[in-house]
Protein backbone atom coordinates (compact mmCIF):
# COMPACT_ATOMS: atom_id res chain seq x y z
CA UNK A 1 0.00 0.00 0.00
CA UNK A 2 1.31 3.96 -0.59
CA UNK A 3 1.59 5.71 2.62
CA UNK A 4 -1.13 7.70 3.40
CA UNK A 5 1.00 11.37 2.91
CA UNK A 6 1.85 10.35 -0.36
CA UNK A 7 -1.57 9.32 -1.68
CA UNK A 8 -2.21 12.73 -3.16
CA UNK A 9 -6.22 12.14 -2.75
CA UNK A 10 -7.26 15.65 -1.66
CA UNK A 11 -7.75 18.51 -3.25
CA UNK A 12 -8.96 20.30 -0.24
CA UNK A 13 -9.14 19.32 3.67
CA UNK A 14 -11.38 20.11 6.22
CA UNK A 15 -13.90 18.85 9.13
CA UNK A 16 -17.87 18.68 8.09
CA UNK A 17 -19.43 17.19 11.40
CA UNK A 18 -22.25 15.11 11.43
CA UNK A 19 -25.75 16.99 11.57
CA UNK A 20 -26.34 15.06 14.84
CA UNK A 21 -24.31 14.15 18.19
CA UNK A 22 -25.86 10.85 18.57
CA UNK A 23 -23.92 7.58 18.38
CA UNK A 24 -26.98 5.42 17.66
CA UNK A 25 -26.81 6.79 13.84
CA UNK A 26 -26.08 3.84 11.26
CA UNK A 27 -22.83 5.99 10.18
CA UNK A 28 -21.73 7.33 13.64
CA UNK A 29 -18.10 7.21 13.44
CA UNK A 30 -17.22 6.57 9.96
CA UNK A 31 -15.36 9.36 8.39
CA UNK A 32 -15.55 10.16 4.37
CA UNK A 33 -14.59 12.29 1.39
CA UNK A 34 -16.65 13.91 -1.64
CA UNK A 35 -15.79 14.37 -5.01
CA UNK A 36 -15.05 17.52 -6.04
CA UNK A 37 -18.03 17.65 -8.68
CA UNK A 38 -20.18 17.69 -5.47
CA UNK A 39 -21.73 21.18 -4.05
CA UNK A 40 -20.71 21.64 -0.25
CA UNK A 41 -21.59 24.22 2.42
CA UNK A 42 -18.96 24.95 4.79
CA UNK A 43 -21.51 23.85 7.76
CA UNK A 44 -22.96 20.83 5.81
CA UNK A 45 -26.80 22.49 6.36
CA UNK A 46 -29.21 23.00 3.70
CA UNK A 47 -29.36 27.10 4.07
CA UNK A 48 -25.49 28.53 5.18
CA UNK A 49 -24.39 30.55 2.55
CA UNK A 50 -20.36 30.03 3.48
CA UNK A 51 -19.80 27.77 0.61
CA UNK A 52 -17.06 25.39 -0.90
CA UNK A 53 -16.21 26.21 -5.05
CA UNK A 54 -16.72 22.86 -6.57
CA UNK A 55 -13.56 22.68 -8.63
CA UNK A 56 -14.43 20.17 -11.01
CA UNK A 57 -10.83 18.76 -11.70
CA UNK A 58 -9.72 22.12 -13.79
CA UNK A 59 -8.33 25.80 -12.06
CA UNK A 60 -9.98 27.12 -15.04
CA UNK A 61 -13.51 26.22 -13.86
CA UNK A 62 -13.07 27.00 -10.31
CA UNK A 63 -11.51 30.28 -10.77
CA UNK A 64 -14.53 31.18 -12.87
CA UNK A 65 -17.71 29.93 -10.94
CA UNK A 66 -18.95 31.30 -7.43
CA UNK A 67 -19.13 29.16 -4.28
CA UNK A 68 -21.94 26.62 -3.52
CA UNK A 69 -25.27 28.07 -2.45
CA UNK A 70 -26.42 24.61 -1.17
CA UNK A 71 -25.08 21.05 -0.01
CA UNK A 72 -26.14 18.16 -2.13
CA UNK A 73 -29.04 15.86 -0.80
CA UNK A 74 -26.34 12.77 -1.37
CA UNK A 75 -23.54 14.52 1.35
CA UNK A 76 -26.89 16.09 3.81
CA UNK A 77 -27.84 11.99 3.50
CA UNK A 78 -24.42 10.74 5.08
CA UNK A 79 -23.85 13.12 7.45
CA UNK A 80 -27.46 13.08 8.59
CA UNK A 81 -26.72 9.49 8.74
CA UNK A 82 -23.66 10.44 11.43
CA UNK A 83 -20.65 10.03 9.66
CA UNK A 84 -17.84 13.45 9.05
CA UNK A 85 -16.76 14.64 6.07
CA UNK A 86 -12.97 15.09 6.06
CA UNK A 87 -12.41 17.03 2.36
CA UNK A 88 -12.90 16.90 -1.04
CA UNK A 89 -10.89 14.76 -3.47
CA UNK A 90 -9.01 15.42 -7.11
CA UNK A 91 -11.25 14.20 -9.65
CA UNK A 92 -10.17 14.00 -14.06
CA UNK A 93 -11.28 17.23 -15.68
CA UNK A 94 -14.70 17.65 -16.10
CA UNK A 95 -15.30 14.01 -15.76
CA UNK A 96 -13.84 13.32 -18.78
CA UNK A 97 -11.72 10.48 -18.28
CA UNK A 98 -11.48 6.84 -16.17
CA UNK A 99 -7.79 7.18 -16.08
CA UNK A 100 -7.03 9.44 -13.38
CA UNK A 101 -4.70 11.57 -13.78
CA UNK A 102 -4.89 14.98 -13.70
CA UNK A 103 -1.80 17.38 -14.66
CA UNK A 104 -2.92 20.60 -12.70
CA UNK A 105 -3.76 19.12 -9.58
CA UNK A 106 -1.40 15.89 -9.55
CA UNK A 107 -2.53 11.81 -9.94
CA UNK A 108 -3.49 10.02 -6.85
CA UNK A 109 -1.09 7.26 -5.84
CA UNK A 110 -2.62 3.86 -6.72
CA UNK A 111 -2.39 2.35 -3.37
CA UNK A 112 -2.61 -0.93 -5.07
CA UNK A 113 0.04 -0.46 -7.71
CA UNK A 114 1.49 3.14 -7.12
CA UNK A 115 3.24 2.70 -11.20
CA UNK A 116 0.12 2.57 -12.70
CA UNK A 117 -3.22 4.94 -12.66
CA UNK A 118 -5.57 5.31 -9.84
CA UNK A 119 -8.91 4.82 -12.60
CA UNK A 120 -11.25 8.13 -13.10
CA UNK A 121 -13.03 10.19 -12.70
CA UNK A 122 -13.23 9.55 -9.15
CA UNK A 123 -9.41 8.76 -8.81
CA UNK A 124 -9.01 11.03 -5.37
CA UNK A 125 -12.30 9.20 -3.90
CA UNK A 126 -11.08 5.62 -4.78
CA UNK A 127 -7.83 6.40 -3.57
CA UNK A 128 -8.61 7.86 -0.14
CA UNK A 129 -10.45 4.36 0.75
CA UNK A 130 -8.16 2.39 -0.67
CA UNK A 131 -5.17 3.80 1.36
CA UNK A 132 -7.09 3.88 4.68
CA UNK A 133 -7.66 7.78 4.78
CA UNK A 134 -11.52 7.36 4.89
CA UNK A 135 -14.35 4.74 5.93
CA UNK A 136 -15.75 5.26 2.81
CA UNK A 137 -16.05 8.17 -0.57
CA UNK A 138 -18.99 9.80 -2.58
CA UNK A 139 -17.78 9.93 -6.25
CA UNK A 140 -20.04 10.14 -9.42
CA UNK A 141 -20.24 7.40 -12.28
CA UNK A 142 -21.94 8.51 -15.88
CA UNK A 143 -19.58 5.96 -17.92
CA UNK A 144 -17.61 4.27 -15.17
CA UNK A 145 -15.87 6.87 -13.16
CA UNK A 146 -16.55 4.80 -9.65
CA UNK A 147 -16.50 1.17 -11.19
CA UNK A 148 -13.42 1.45 -12.71
CA UNK A 149 -11.36 3.28 -10.27
CA UNK A 150 -13.08 0.52 -7.53
CA UNK A 151 -11.41 -1.93 -9.82
CA UNK A 152 -7.90 -0.51 -10.50
CA UNK A 153 -7.63 0.34 -6.44
CA UNK A 154 -9.07 -2.94 -5.14
CA UNK A 155 -11.86 -1.85 -3.33
CA UNK A 156 -15.48 -2.31 -3.25
CA UNK A 157 -17.69 0.73 -5.64
CA UNK A 158 -21.06 0.91 -5.89
CA UNK A 159 -23.10 2.52 -9.41
CA UNK A 160 -26.40 3.03 -8.45
CA UNK A 161 -29.60 2.00 -10.54
CA UNK A 162 -30.04 5.25 -12.74
CA UNK A 163 -32.37 8.07 -10.96
CA UNK A 164 -32.51 6.15 -7.33
CA UNK A 165 -30.06 8.64 -5.92
CA UNK A 166 -30.59 12.57 -6.17
CA UNK A 167 -27.54 14.37 -8.79
CA UNK A 168 -29.16 17.87 -7.34
CA UNK A 169 -26.25 19.64 -6.10
CA UNK A 170 -24.09 17.48 -8.42
CA UNK A 171 -21.94 19.24 -11.66
CA UNK A 172 -23.85 17.23 -14.24
CA UNK A 173 -21.61 15.53 -17.33
CA UNK A 174 -24.67 13.44 -18.86
CA UNK A 175 -28.18 13.12 -17.29
CA UNK A 176 -29.00 10.41 -18.72
CA UNK A 177 -26.08 8.39 -16.89
CA UNK A 178 -25.21 10.40 -14.35
CA UNK A 179 -25.07 8.87 -10.78
CA UNK A 180 -23.81 9.28 -7.15
CA UNK A 181 -21.80 6.39 -6.80
CA UNK A 182 -19.76 5.51 -3.49
CA UNK A 183 -17.00 3.10 -2.18
CA UNK A 184 -15.80 1.31 1.13
CA UNK A 185 -13.61 -1.53 1.58
CA UNK A 186 -15.89 -3.09 4.07
CA UNK A 187 -19.36 -4.72 2.41
CA UNK A 188 -21.00 -3.62 5.78
CA UNK A 189 -19.75 -0.42 5.14
CA UNK A 190 -21.01 0.01 1.52
CA UNK A 191 -24.79 -1.31 2.71
CA UNK A 192 -25.02 0.83 5.41
CA UNK A 193 -23.89 4.00 3.42
CA UNK A 194 -25.96 2.88 0.41
CA UNK A 195 -29.20 2.72 2.60
CA UNK A 196 -28.44 5.79 3.98
CA UNK A 197 -28.31 7.16 0.55
CA UNK A 198 -31.17 5.40 -0.82
CA UNK A 199 -33.34 5.84 2.16
CA UNK A 200 -33.64 2.05 2.38
CA UNK A 201 -34.92 0.06 5.03
CA UNK A 202 -32.96 -3.06 6.56
CA UNK A 203 -34.12 -6.51 5.39
CA UNK A 204 -33.08 -9.70 5.22
CA UNK A 205 -30.91 -11.28 2.44
CA UNK A 206 -32.54 -12.58 -0.70
CA UNK A 207 -30.64 -15.61 -2.25
CA UNK A 208 -30.38 -14.94 -6.22
CA UNK A 209 -32.97 -16.90 -8.65
CA UNK A 210 -30.25 -17.27 -11.20
CA UNK A 211 -26.48 -15.95 -11.94
CA UNK A 212 -25.26 -15.40 -15.31
CA UNK A 213 -22.27 -15.78 -16.86
CA UNK A 214 -21.58 -14.65 -20.23
CA UNK A 215 -18.60 -16.15 -21.23
CA UNK A 216 -18.38 -13.59 -24.35
CA UNK A 217 -17.97 -11.16 -22.00
CA UNK A 218 -14.90 -12.54 -19.94
CA UNK A 219 -13.46 -13.48 -23.38
CA UNK A 220 -12.49 -9.72 -23.43
CA UNK A 221 -10.25 -9.96 -20.33
CA UNK A 222 -6.89 -10.64 -20.07
CA UNK A 223 -7.40 -11.84 -16.24
CA UNK A 224 -6.96 -15.83 -16.58
CA UNK A 225 -10.71 -16.98 -15.65
CA UNK A 226 -9.09 -19.01 -12.43
CA UNK A 227 -8.90 -15.58 -11.37
CA UNK A 228 -12.32 -14.13 -12.00
CA UNK A 229 -15.05 -16.48 -12.83
CA UNK A 230 -13.88 -19.31 -11.22
CA UNK A 231 -13.58 -18.07 -7.93
CA UNK A 232 -16.73 -17.10 -8.40
CA UNK A 233 -18.27 -19.72 -9.34
CA UNK A 234 -16.67 -21.97 -6.19
CA UNK A 235 -18.14 -19.10 -3.90
CA UNK A 236 -21.50 -19.64 -5.27
CA UNK A 237 -21.48 -23.30 -5.40
CA UNK A 238 -20.16 -23.37 -1.71
CA UNK A 239 -22.58 -21.29 -0.78
CA UNK A 240 -26.17 -21.43 -2.03
CA UNK A 241 -25.04 -24.31 -4.94
CA UNK A 242 -24.43 -24.78 -8.59
CA UNK A 243 -28.04 -24.73 -9.99
CA UNK A 244 -28.48 -21.34 -10.42
CA UNK A 245 -25.75 -20.74 -12.30
CA UNK A 246 -26.36 -20.57 -15.82
CA UNK A 247 -24.12 -19.40 -18.82
CA UNK A 248 -25.21 -17.13 -21.48
CA UNK A 249 -23.82 -15.13 -24.84
CA UNK A 250 -24.88 -11.78 -23.89
CA UNK A 251 -23.45 -10.35 -27.05
CA UNK A 252 -26.05 -12.52 -28.96
CA UNK A 253 -28.60 -11.69 -26.58
CA UNK A 254 -28.35 -8.17 -27.04
CA UNK A 255 -28.19 -7.73 -30.69
CA UNK A 256 -31.48 -9.61 -31.11
CA UNK A 257 -33.38 -8.10 -28.52
CA UNK A 258 -32.05 -4.59 -29.42
CA UNK A 259 -32.73 -4.28 -32.37
CA UNK A 260 -32.34 -0.32 -32.58
CA UNK A 261 -28.43 -0.83 -31.85
CA UNK A 262 -28.49 -2.02 -35.86
CA UNK A 263 -27.74 1.45 -36.90
CA UNK A 264 -24.68 1.73 -34.61
CA UNK A 265 -23.49 -1.65 -36.21
CA UNK A 266 -22.99 -0.61 -39.22
CA UNK A 267 -20.21 2.12 -38.11
CA UNK A 268 -17.52 0.09 -38.15
CA UNK A 269 -17.95 -1.52 -34.90
CA UNK A 270 -17.81 -5.51 -36.05
CA UNK A 271 -14.10 -5.86 -34.53
CA UNK A 272 -12.03 -9.03 -34.34
CA UNK A 273 -10.98 -7.76 -30.45
CA UNK A 274 -14.63 -6.56 -29.44
CA UNK A 275 -18.03 -7.87 -29.08
CA UNK A 276 -19.97 -6.25 -31.81
CA UNK A 277 -23.16 -5.34 -29.98
CA UNK A 278 -21.49 -4.02 -27.16
CA UNK A 279 -19.38 -1.89 -28.93
CA UNK A 280 -22.08 -0.62 -31.12
CA UNK A 281 -23.55 -0.38 -27.59
CA UNK A 282 -20.86 1.82 -26.02
CA UNK A 283 -21.02 4.12 -29.49
CA UNK A 284 -24.70 5.13 -28.75
CA UNK A 285 -23.75 5.53 -24.84
CA UNK A 286 -20.85 8.21 -26.40
CA UNK A 287 -22.77 9.80 -28.85
CA UNK A 288 -25.99 10.77 -26.37
CA UNK A 289 -23.09 11.47 -23.21
CA UNK A 290 -21.44 14.17 -26.06
CA UNK A 291 -24.70 15.21 -26.80
CA UNK A 292 -25.79 16.01 -23.02
CA UNK A 293 -22.13 17.70 -22.15
CA UNK A 294 -22.17 19.67 -25.10
CA UNK A 295 -25.50 21.32 -23.77
CA UNK A 296 -24.34 21.68 -20.32
CA UNK A 297 -20.38 22.76 -21.24
CA UNK A 298 -19.99 24.48 -24.70
CA UNK A 299 -20.81 27.88 -23.64
CA UNK A 300 -18.50 28.33 -20.67
CA UNK A 301 -16.03 26.28 -22.53
CA UNK A 302 -16.19 28.68 -25.70
CA UNK A 303 -16.23 31.71 -23.50
CA UNK A 304 -13.53 30.74 -21.50
CA UNK A 305 -11.05 28.71 -23.55
CA UNK A 306 -9.84 26.95 -20.37
CA UNK A 307 -6.38 25.09 -20.01
CA UNK A 308 -7.58 21.57 -20.55
CA UNK A 309 -4.61 18.58 -20.20
CA UNK A 310 -3.34 18.00 -24.03
CA UNK A 311 -4.54 14.12 -23.11
CA UNK A 312 -8.35 15.59 -22.72
CA UNK A 313 -8.51 18.72 -24.94
CA UNK A 314 -9.33 17.12 -28.15
CA UNK A 315 -11.76 14.55 -26.81
CA UNK A 316 -13.66 17.72 -24.95
CA UNK A 317 -13.32 19.97 -27.62
CA UNK A 318 -14.76 17.36 -30.32
CA UNK A 319 -17.77 16.86 -27.65
CA UNK A 320 -18.27 20.46 -28.16
CA UNK A 321 -17.99 20.00 -31.87
CA UNK A 322 -20.48 16.65 -32.60
CA UNK A 323 -23.37 17.03 -34.30
CA UNK A 324 -26.42 16.10 -32.68
CA UNK A 325 -27.83 13.54 -35.03
CA UNK A 326 -29.85 9.80 -33.81
CA UNK A 327 -30.51 11.55 -30.55
CA UNK A 328 -34.12 9.75 -30.73
CA UNK A 329 -31.91 6.32 -31.84
CA UNK A 330 -30.20 5.82 -28.62
CA UNK A 331 -32.90 6.66 -26.45
CA UNK A 332 -34.51 3.81 -27.97
CA UNK A 333 -31.56 1.64 -27.00
CA UNK A 334 -31.73 2.28 -23.29
CA UNK A 335 -35.82 1.94 -23.37
CA UNK A 336 -34.87 -1.67 -25.43
CA UNK A 337 -31.67 -2.63 -23.05
CA UNK A 338 -33.80 -2.09 -19.81
CA UNK A 339 -36.20 -4.15 -21.13
CA UNK A 340 -34.55 -6.70 -22.33
CA UNK A 341 -32.14 -7.43 -19.74
CA UNK A 342 -34.95 -7.66 -16.78
CA UNK A 343 -36.38 -10.32 -18.94
CA UNK A 344 -33.31 -11.25 -18.94
CA UNK A 345 -32.78 -11.22 -14.95
CA UNK A 346 -36.46 -11.04 -13.85
CA UNK A 347 -36.44 -10.15 -9.95
CA UNK A 348 -33.98 -11.79 -8.09
CA UNK A 349 -31.22 -12.76 -11.02
CA UNK A 350 -27.55 -11.35 -11.66
CA UNK A 351 -25.19 -11.11 -14.25
CA UNK A 352 -21.61 -11.17 -13.72
CA UNK A 353 -19.02 -9.05 -15.97
CA UNK A 354 -15.65 -7.86 -16.12
CA UNK A 355 -15.37 -4.46 -14.28
CA UNK A 356 -12.64 -4.00 -16.54
CA UNK A 357 -10.58 -5.61 -19.13
CA UNK A 358 -7.64 -6.24 -17.96
CA UNK A 359 -4.48 -4.60 -15.67
CA UNK A 360 -5.23 -0.71 -14.49
CA UNK A 361 -2.22 0.70 -17.26
CA UNK A 362 0.79 2.21 -16.67
CA UNK A 363 1.07 5.79 -15.57
CA UNK A 364 1.22 8.55 -18.63
CA UNK A 365 0.41 5.58 -21.45
CA UNK A 366 -0.44 6.99 -24.69
CA UNK A 367 -3.83 6.65 -24.99
CA UNK A 368 -3.47 5.07 -28.88
CA UNK A 369 -1.55 2.89 -27.50
CA UNK A 370 -4.58 1.75 -25.35
CA UNK A 371 -7.17 1.92 -27.88
CA UNK A 372 -8.32 -1.38 -27.77
CA UNK A 373 -8.17 -1.71 -23.82
CA UNK A 374 -10.25 1.37 -24.15
CA UNK A 375 -13.00 0.38 -26.57
CA UNK A 376 -13.43 -3.40 -24.52
CA UNK A 377 -13.82 -1.15 -21.03
CA UNK A 378 -16.32 1.09 -22.50
CA UNK A 379 -18.33 -1.91 -24.06
CA UNK A 380 -18.43 -3.67 -20.91
CA UNK A 381 -19.61 0.04 -19.19
CA UNK A 382 -22.23 0.57 -21.03
CA UNK A 383 -24.46 -2.45 -20.63
CA UNK A 384 -25.02 -0.91 -16.49
CA UNK A 385 -24.78 2.64 -18.13
CA UNK A 386 -27.41 2.36 -20.56
CA UNK A 387 -29.77 0.00 -19.21
CA UNK A 388 -29.42 2.37 -15.48
CA UNK A 389 -29.00 -0.59 -14.39
CA UNK A 390 -27.09 -0.94 -10.40
CA UNK A 391 -23.50 -2.30 -10.76
CA UNK A 392 -21.34 -3.47 -7.82
CA UNK A 393 -16.95 -3.55 -8.51
CA UNK A 394 -16.14 -6.70 -5.86
CA UNK A 395 -12.15 -6.62 -5.68
CA UNK A 396 -10.85 -10.15 -5.84
CA UNK A 397 -6.98 -10.04 -4.38
CA UNK A 398 -3.83 -9.45 -6.86
CA UNK A 399 -2.36 -11.29 -10.23
CA UNK A 400 0.86 -10.79 -11.14
CA UNK A 401 0.94 -7.80 -8.54
CA UNK A 402 -2.07 -5.99 -9.65
CA UNK A 403 -5.43 -5.78 -8.51
CA UNK A 404 -8.64 -7.81 -9.93
CA UNK A 405 -11.77 -7.38 -9.80
CA UNK A 406 -15.34 -9.04 -10.96
CA UNK A 407 -18.77 -7.10 -10.85
CA UNK A 408 -22.42 -8.05 -10.31
CA UNK A 409 -25.67 -6.35 -11.89
CA UNK A 410 -28.85 -6.76 -10.58
CA UNK A 411 -32.21 -4.80 -12.25
CA UNK A 412 -33.24 -1.32 -12.19
CA UNK A 413 -34.26 -0.58 -8.55
CA UNK A 414 -32.59 -3.27 -7.34
CA UNK A 415 -30.19 -1.56 -5.20
CA UNK A 416 -31.12 -3.26 -1.46
CA UNK A 417 -31.04 -6.82 -3.25
CA UNK A 418 -27.04 -6.20 -4.63
CA UNK A 419 -25.92 -4.73 -1.32
CA UNK A 420 -27.61 -7.49 0.59
CA UNK A 421 -25.84 -9.87 -1.79
CA UNK A 422 -22.41 -8.51 -1.83
CA UNK A 423 -22.14 -8.07 2.49
CA UNK A 424 -23.70 -12.05 2.38
CA UNK A 425 -21.24 -13.07 0.24
CA UNK A 426 -18.50 -11.24 0.32
CA UNK A 427 -15.77 -13.10 3.06
CA UNK A 428 -16.99 -16.45 1.14
CA UNK A 429 -15.96 -14.63 -2.45
CA UNK A 430 -12.45 -13.23 -1.03
CA UNK A 431 -11.48 -16.58 0.69
CA UNK A 432 -11.88 -18.45 -2.55
CA UNK A 433 -9.79 -15.28 -4.48
CA UNK A 434 -7.18 -15.55 -1.43
CA UNK A 435 -7.01 -19.40 -2.50
CA UNK A 436 -6.95 -18.83 -6.74
CA UNK A 437 -4.24 -15.58 -5.87
CA UNK A 438 -1.84 -18.24 -3.62
CA UNK A 439 -1.97 -21.58 -6.36
CA UNK A 440 -2.14 -19.05 -9.23
CA UNK A 441 0.60 -16.22 -8.90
Amino acid sequence: MAKTSESGAFVEKFILQPTSSSQQLPLSGLTFAVKDIIYMLKHGNRFDVDGYVTGFGNPDWKRTHSAATLTAPAVLDVLEGGATCVGKTIMDEMAYCINGENIHYGTPTNPCAPDRVPGGSSSGSAVAVGAGLVDFSLGSDTGGSVRVPASYCGILGFRPSHDAISTSGVIPMAQSFDTVGWFARDPTVLNRVGRALLHLPNVNPVTPSQIFIPEDCFSLSSIPSARTTGVLIKSIEKLVGGSILKHVNLGDYVKEKVPSLHHFMAKGNDHAYNIPSLAALSSSMRLLQRCEFKKNHAEWLTTVNPNLGPRLSKRIWDAVRSPEENIGICRSVQTELRAALTDLLKDEGILVLPTVPGDPPKLQTDLASLEVFRARAFSLLSIAGVSGFCQVSIPLGMHNNLPVSISLLAKHGSDAFLLNLVEAFYDTIQEEAGFAEKFTN
